[in-house]
Order: structure tokens, then sequence, then C-alpha cells
């Protein structure tokens, strides 16, 4: 079963404990397919990545934990940098430096064909679905994906990239209609609709289409929500060192259940137990400083 997970890799600026900012592989399609493989899974991550010092950080990072990087473009191009800054609760938050980087530079030349490779699943999402002209590329070329595999859409919202919040819906409704599956924040919600109950956008994103959406809500848990009705699950009391990372820790979970169970059994019980192990999963991720994602044997029984 090959999973394909499409989005950037960028390198996360974490204030360290002297307060120096010290340099981690981050982009959240990267953590997801960083998760996946851990759990065990056929990845192939989809991105430029730089030739670097942060490039080559990020591909030996990726390959340690056996994420393939086969359908990756190799770029002369820099590195994006995320610089990040941690309230007290360990909540992060993000600004980037974007422009001219790999990390955006999507060609239908080199992004792989999906007739020839028959990907099981695609997952992408965060930044790459709104940074033009990368994300019109990567719209076009996945809906080619969509005819082979279902797509799992993380909107991933970042304000501090692009603050126009009408712009923003218009990028999250155009992928949210073509995606089997959406897995948001609360926060994300909160931001994007802050006029709507996030139940009922959720509701009508099942009426456009999707089969399940998901929405994280940190420490209170998961909502998981079908056609058929809704499942919650409450979240996993851990020491929280920093955040970043455990929604994509959701993500991997959630695709690893689209691939075990079949997308359409993601219901009831075996929904419950899925948004379980998310739970847990992302609990052991918050535990660790940056986005570092359980292996298979930590979650072993659940």
């Amino acid at each position: 079963m090959s999973i394909w997970v499409c989005g950037e890799v960028l390198i996360d600026l974490i204030p360290g404990a002297d307060g120096v900012r010290v340099p981690h592989v981050g982009g959240g399609p990267a953590n997801t397919a960083k998760a996946l493989a851990r759990l065990g899974h056929d990845v192939q991550f989809i991105d430029g990545i730089s030739s670097d010092q942060y490039g080559e950080m990020s591909r030996k990072e990726l390959l340690d934990d056996e994420v393939k990087l086969d359908l990756a473009l190799k770029s002369d191009k820099p590195t994006c940098l995320a610089i990040v800054s941690l309230a007290e609760n360990g909540g992060a938050s993000y600004e980037f430096e974007i422009d001219g980087t790999a990390t955006f530079d999507f060609s239908l030349d080199w992004l792989p064909d999906s007739s020839r490779y028959k990907p099981n699943v695609l997952h992408i999402g965060t930044l790459v679905t709104v940074i033009q002209p990368g994300a019109d590329v990567l719209y076009d070329w996945a809906i080619r994906v969509a005819e082979f595999a279902p797509i799992v859409f993380d909107p991933n919202i970042r304000p501090a990239v692009m603050g126009d919040r009408e712009k923003y819906q218009m990028a999250v409704e155009k992928w949210a209609a073509i995606s089997s599956v959406i897995k948001v924040s609360d926060d994300d919600m909160a931001w994007l609709y802050p006029d709507q109950k996030y139940q009922d956008v959720a509701q009508r994103w099942i009426s456009d289409g999707a089969a399940l959406v998901v929405i994280t809500r940190g420490a209170d848990g998961l909502l998981g929500i079908t056609a058929d009705g809704s499942v919650e699950v409450p979240g996993v009391k851990i020491e929280v060192a920093d955040t970043v990372g455990a929604g994509d820790t959701v993500g991997a979970i959630i695709v690893e259940a689209m691939i075990e169970k079949g997308i359409l059994n993601l219901n009831d019980e075996i929904l419950k137990a899925t948004l379980h192990r998310a739970a847990v999963a992302a609990g052991i991720t918050c535990s660790r400083k940056g986005a570092q994602p359980p292996h298979k044997h930590e979650l072993k029984g659940i």
C-alpha cells in the first residue's frame, strides 16, 4: 500500500533553553510522512527539497525515519524557514520565510504521474494548498491523483501567512470539495468561520461529498463526523513539552486507518478506536520537544 504525502518540509527554528533558536525539521506534511513511516507504512514524500544545509538536514531526517524521497524534487533553491514562538501552555505560533524557496517550487514537469504509480492515499495540506502559484498547480495535479486515490486534506491554517479570511475560506472550500477526509483543528475552524458552529461546517462538507471530518480540540480530544453521526473521544493527559506536530500525528493515524480498515468503515466503534489511538499518539508527540511522533511499538495494543 503506497501512501503519498505532499506538502512542505521546512525548518522550524524553535527557542532553546538559553533563548537561542534551534533548527528542527518540520512542516505539517513532513511531520505526517514521518509519523506514518514510524508506524511502518510505505510513504512517498512529495516536495521540493533544497541542496542547502537545512535541505540536507531535512533529507537525512526523513530518510532516517524511512520516508521515501524518490518522488521529491532536488533543488538548489533555499529551504523555507518557520520561526517558532512558544506560549506558556506550549502552543506554537509561526513566522515564515517562503519566497523563492525550494519548498514551494511545484510544477507539473516533475510532480509524479498517478496513473503510473497508482497510490492508495494522497495526504496534502498546510501552506502548499494556499501559496501561489504552486497551490493551483497542486490542485490540478490532485484532481488527477483523485482518480486513483482518496484525498486527505489538512488545511492547518496559518493566518500569519495569509491573513485574508475570505480568500483563505475560498482556498479551503476548493480543496475540501475534492477531498474524502478533512482533518482540521478547532482553532482552524474558529479563525476560518467565526460566525458558524464547526459541527455545522463539518456537516456541510459531509453533505458535499466528504466521508469523514475529524476535528482536533487539543486537551479536549477529538471529534469525528460522518454521514451516520458523530463520535467523540477525550484527550490524553500528559505533561506538554510543546504541541508541534500533534495534529500531524492525528492525520497519520487517520490515514493508517483508511489503509487498514477502509474509508467507508470509519464510523461507530471503528472510528472511536481510531480516534482514541490518534489521541494517544498525539499525546506522545506533545510530550516531546519538536515534532517527534511515536513509533509503532509505542502504540502496541492501542
